[in-house]
């Protein structure tokens, strides 16, 4: 965890436990008071409820009982089953579950100081891209003497209700917290990358390599620290109805293992397999279970040795936890949450990250120059006045990840506007020395597209090759203000930076210098027909673009004559008499060789389809014809802002 953690409502722990030790009194949080408002948003939505301190609750009230794990608690009478979800995959990780209870042994309830004790407890969330402390007193809501939300299933045990009374803080109210998804809250008790899949969509459930991939990724996830949840959808079922199988609908399940089993000699010819993929689930209900194959009690665990049961953990009891195989796992669940940790320390045995995180913000305004809030790529009018966002890939090709998260809107529910935003991105191959926004869709490639989606977080994964790309986040409809915060990872640093000015910026220098007068875009698509180089009849050739005191040159391409470098450039030219010249060289040990070149008037009238241009020796337009041709697009404008 970052040194620097914020603190919700400012509000210091220490100091107010402090006050409270000197002037012999409980915490009482005048922030989240002990009443209705904490409880409900919805004013109609009233109940019996009594606020009580664990010392009421309880003789030996304690924050854990012999540590955490994922089976201490179920849910209540609130429908966050995606909460308690989180809190079990939570509960598997010590060095995250530490970094969420900080100091905990210092939180703990001292017996034989009961003076030390002031009611007063401290969390630690992920909130929006830095790390929140948030004070919560002790006093619980409770009806008959019995905890209503979330509770342990230790009578005197009471971290998960204090964990969930902080979570509620956050969000405004308890009942804001009725309904979500597990990814949310491992986001906010992580800082890891969400990612959703769907499984129906994807056929995960048809397509045995694609279900093996699946696996096999989940299972380097589970290892390295990431959580997974899962979900069956209810569309023409009613939420929470119960399958044929056990399972329940509408209901978030926390994957507490992922293995490889392995089966006896025995067991080879009668399961044609010598391992089974295996994932166990937990049920935050602490019971209903899965009926089918490899349930708690089923016959196939009969024909597994006690030991192996052991390594598994296997337990025969109605506690909620249960094995079922991957295959029936993705036939029978049809949503996956899942959260990456990705590693960004130097210190790793793992693959390393470069991260950049850039706060950003939807926003209206009337002139299409100002405005932030353009909408998805179908507004064609309007999508290129969203925000942009700038990044380099360095190497041949590098994998991307992406994840783009809006605000957290619960705390918008007591105004009617707490349900989150359909949003998403597009990345755009642009011209490799753009420094300015982008107003015009015209030689730049659109190379990858996130899902669109009302979650809090969209991720998108891509391996994407070298050059300079433009990164556009948007809301689905335009005109939606929002506020985000955009992560992006790769092998080698990207300089992600935002794109603010449209235009080259006027200083006093400009007028001694002078000023652009025009904008060009120049794509070279291909060029065929080179001259031959080496005895396999083959030529390394790139492309090197020249106008006034710039230059630029692609990537090299080897072992051809008919080259395809779909490299893009673009130049504000103050000399608009002054042509661009494209030449194409031969890529040696020694010394590079000239192989021929095309020059440009690129004036307002040069038409803007695809040219093929024969190419000539060194001199002016009417230097000798060499072998070759190059493919061309040349756009031009007067207009600085208009491309």
């Amino acid at each position: 965890m970052s040194s620097s953690v914020q603190l919700f409502r400012d509000q210091r722990y220490h100091e107010l436990k402090g006050q409270c030790l000197q002037q012999g009194r409980l915490f009482e949080d005048p922030e989240f008071p002990a009443s209705d408002e904490s409880l409900y948003y919805n004013s109609a939505a009233k109940g019996k409820v009594e606020w009580k301190r664990p010392k009421d609750l309880c003789e030996e009230p304690h924050l854990l009982v012999d540590g955490m794990s994922s089976h201490d608690f179920h849910q209540g009478k609130l429908g966050n089953c995606w909460f308690v979800a989180a809190c079990s995959c939570l509960a598997l990780r010590k060095s995250l579950w530490q970094q969420v209870i900080p100091d905990y042994k210092e939180q703990e309830w001292d017996p034989k100081n009961p003076r030390k004790y002031a009611g007063i407890f401290r969390f630690c969330f992920w909130r929006f891209g830095e790390w929140t402390e948030v004070v919560v007193d002790d006093l619980l809501p409770t009806e008959n003497g019995e905890l209503i939300y979330c509770h342990s299933n230790v009578r005197n045990e009471f971290w998960s209700a204090l964990l969930e009374k902080a979570y509620a803080k956050l969000a405004g109210s308890y009942q804001a917290l009725d309904g979500g998804c597990a990814a949310e809250a491992l986001v906010d008790f992580t800082g890891a990358v969400a990612e959703s899949i769907n499984l129906e969509e994807g056929k995960y459930g048809e397509v045995i390599s694609e279900q093996m991939k699946l696996f096999e990724d989940l299972m380097k996830v589970h290892k390295r620290g990431g959580f997974i949840s899962c979900s069956i959808s209810s569309p023409g079922r009613p939420s929470e109805a119960e399958t044929e199988m056990g399972l329940i609908v509408g209901h978030a399940y926390s994957v507490t293992a992922i293995r490889k089993l392995r089966l006896g000699e025995s067991l080879v010819f009668s399961f044609k397999a010598e391992k089974l993929f295996m994932i166990r689930l937990r049920n935050p209900w602490g019971k209903k279970e899965w009926h089918g194959a490899w349930s708690d009690s089923s016959k196939e665990w009969k024909k597994v040795s006690d030991s192996e049961r052991k390594n598994l953990g296997l337990t025969v009891e109605n506690d909620g936890e249960f094995w079922m195989t991957f295959e029936d796992w993705c036939k029978n669940f049809t949503d996956v949450d899942i959260c990456r940790t990705v590693n960004t320390s130097c210190f790793s045995l793992h693959k390393t990250w470069e991260k950049e995180m850039m706060y950003g913000a939807w926003a209206k305004h009337p002139e299409p120059l100002l405005n932030r809030s353009g909408g998805c790529f179908d507004n064609r009018e309007t999508f290129l006045q969203n925000p942009q966002y700038l990044f380099d890939v360095k190497k041949a090709q590098d994998k991307v990840l992406v994840s783009l998260q809006q605000e957290d809107r619960r705390k918008y529910k007591k105004e009617g506007k707490g349900d989150n935003i359909t949003i998403g991105f597009e990345i755009l191959k642009v011209e490799d020395n753009r420094r300015y926004r982008l107003h015009k869709l015209t030689v730049q490639e659109r190379v990858a597209t996130s899902p669109y989606s009302n979650t809090r977080s969209v991720f998108l994964r891509r391996t994407l090759q070298q050059g300079r790309y433009v990164l556009v986040p948007t809301t689905y409809i335009p005109g939606v203000p929002t506020k985000f915060i955009l992560r992006l990872y790769t092998d080698v640093p990207s300089k992600l930076r935002e794109l603010k000015a449209d235009r080259p910026k006027m200083t006093c220098w400009s007028l001694l210098c002078g000023y652009p007068r025009r904008v060009t875009q120049i794509k070279v698509h291909s060029a065929e027909g080179l001259q031959k180089q080496d005895r396999s009849g083959g030529a390394d050739p790139y492309v090197l673009i020249k106008c006034e005191n710039q230059s630029r040159r692609s990537p090299v391409q080897h072992d051809t004559t008919s080259p395809v470098f779909n490299t893009q450039v673009i130049f504000y030219r103050k000399d608009i008499d002054s042509p661009v010249t494209i030449q194409v060289w031969n890529s040696n040990l020694l010394s590079d060789q000239f192989l021929g070149q095309a020059v440009l008037a690129a004036s307002r009238g040069e038409p803007r389809q695809q040219q093929r241009l024969r190419l000539r020796g060194r001199g002016g337009g009417e230097a000798a014809e060499v072998p070759g041709h190059i493919s061309v697009t040349v756009l031009c404008s007067d207009d600085l802002a208009e491309l």
